[in-house]
């Protein structure tokens, strides 16, 4: 995610890398309607301006649409990660204040670290065995890799462990109540982000977006060139990259769990709530937290 630094190296990138084919398409549409209407006098092509104005703002409702509905995806990974970083502060509060053993509070804060660091992986399409974060907080279980939910599989274990504390006497059943239901709610958190990953939206939306945009780039050209001439042409690529830009925007918002820079931090985040949680039992030389790079963008 950007979050400071050069935003303006990135939105060149985006115009220079991203649109470039959209940019030859606007610009040959515009020098084409162009030649026609002065070199060989085609006048007749020429079109009212009106109907073109209404066309272009239904167009724009219609690719800002999609934008909102993508944001609303994105905004929404990022409530859920935010209340997966209050659970987990709160895990390791009650993990400090109702178990006494010093080796199953180790226990059961690491395996939480781990079950963070694990669910960013898996929703960034990432082997969680693979990841150096992971293996440093739990031993590579090969009853672990057998299982099709890795993330309830580590939260299981986290109620197996206060299940058996409570069986032996050093926790109560309120205590016990009250962790179970932070559990509950990191299945519930977990449940809503699988949920935006494994939901794309309808690729119609984008393919309409974008065969409309090319169409209105003919159609454009023909309501203006009577007034604008040459100028027809920088005007038709910008006004169509605007709408371009605008249906990208939505195209890389869908998925907020993407390794792309407009993606959510979440290994920085992860990262905090690690910190976070292992200071709860007092561990010092914990890892860093992460920084934004020199671009600006905090991954």
């Amino acid at each position: 995610m950007i979050v400071s630094g050069r935003r303006q190296f990135v939105f060149t990138r985006v115009v220079l890398f991203w649109q470039w084919r959209n940019t030859l398409t606007f610009t040959v549409a515009g020098v084409g309607i162009v030649a026609l209407h002065e070199l060989f006098e085609a006048r007749h092509l020429a079109l009212p301006t009106l109907p073109l104005a209404v066309v272009g703002a239904a167009l724009g409702i219609f690719v800002s649409f999609r934008t909102n509905t993508a944001y609303d995806r994105w905004w929404e990974g990022r409530k859920l990660w935010g209340r997966l970083i209050n659970e987990s502060r709160h895990w390791a509060s009650q993990v400090g204040s109702y178990v006494g053993d010093e080796a199953t509070r180790r226990a059961l804060v690491h395996r939480h670290a781990a079950y963070v660091h694990t669910l960013r992986c898996l929703l960034r399409g990432q082997d969680p065995f693979a990841d150096e974060e992971v293996a440093r907080l739990i031993e590579d279980d090969p009853a672990l890799r057998k299982e099709s939910n890795l993330t309830h599989a580590l939260l299981a274990r986290q109620l197996d462990a206060i299940a058996a504390l409570e069986r032996d006497g050093a926790l109560s059943a309120f205590r016990l109540a009250s962790m179970d239901t932070t559990l509950r709610e990191l299945i519930n958190i977990q449940g809503g982000c699988e949920r935006i990953k494994k939901t794309p939206m309808p690729p119609l939306y984008g393919l309409l977006a974008t065969r409309l945009v090319q169409f209105y780039a003919v159609l454009f050209p023909l309501s203006v060139v009577r007034d604008l001439v040459w100028w027809t042409v920088p005007v038709n690529v910008l006004v169509c990259i605007a709408f371009a830009l605008i249906a990208e925007a939505g195209r890389v918002l869908e998925d907020p769990f993407t390794m792309f820079y407009n993606g959510l931090p979440l290994s920085a985040m992860s990262r905090m709530i690690e910190v976070n949680v292992r200071q709860r039992l007092g561990e010092t030389g914990l890892p860093p937290m992460l920084e934004p790079d020199a671009q600006g963008v905090l991954m």
